[in-house]
């Protein structure tokens, strides 16, 4: 088991980013009971109590939460973009997102998308730190690209994102699980790679 496994990431950010009654999602949806034996945890057993508080349900009763976080169904309790937080006008493809654009233009990572949408969604990025890490076929330490994207793009409002989430009232209780999850992983990899993320003033 290794630290810079894909994995976990790839469920995450699918989960965090396509439909439940995605293809997508329901190929990923049986592994969830795995989550705890899939990474490095600094305490699997609390990942593994986190895993059994998810209800045993088929992803497509999860259309109405996914609708509340995710597509602004009535007012978003934890919209999932970095520039919410980081924008003072709270604004949706803010100057955060153009800079992440930016960075992923220099890497040759640009959307396939017909619809312009913001880059900085959470599980949009986590998917992209999956492709960074991939690139890199030894996957024993992440590139210089992947570490920058956590540290200056993800990290700064993601542990606020993730709050929001985990206190959202939600028909069931799977997204503020996976929340705490991706909490756990994001704080595991922060401390194991030693990034310092930088600093920014949140606004939501």
């Amino acid at each position: 088991m290794t630290l810079i496994t894909t994995t976990l990431p790839r469920i995450l950010g699918a989960l965090f980013y396509y439909p439940p009654q995605s293809a997508t999602v329901q190929r990923l949806w049986p592994l969830l009971p795995q989550i705890a034996e899939i990474f490095p945890w600094p305490n699997s057993a609390k990942i593994a109590q986190y895993c059994q508080q998810i209800p045993a349900i088929t992803p497509e009763k999860l259309e109405y939460d996914f609708s509340i976080l995710f597509e602004g169904q009535g007012e978003m309790p934890a919209p999932p973009w970095g520039s919410v937080y980081l924008d003072k006008e709270n604004m949706l493809m803010g100057a955060s997102t153009l800079q992440y654009r930016e960075f992923l233009s220099r890497l040759g990572l640009t959307s396939q998308s017909a619809i312009r949408e913001p880059e900085d969604q959470f599980g949009l990025m986590l998917l992209a730190w999956v492709h960074l890490v991939e690139q890199d076929s030894t996957q024993q330490q992440p590139g210089e690209a992947a570490m920058a994207l956590l540290s200056e793009h993800l990290l700064p409002w993601a542990y606020r994102y993730l709050e929001l989430v985990q206190n959202a009232q939600t028909e069931y209780q799977v997204y503020p699980m996976l929340a705490k999850i991706g909490e756990c992983y994001l704080k595991t990899l922060q401390t194991e790679l030693g990034l310092h993320p930088q600093l920014h003033e949140l606004y939501r």
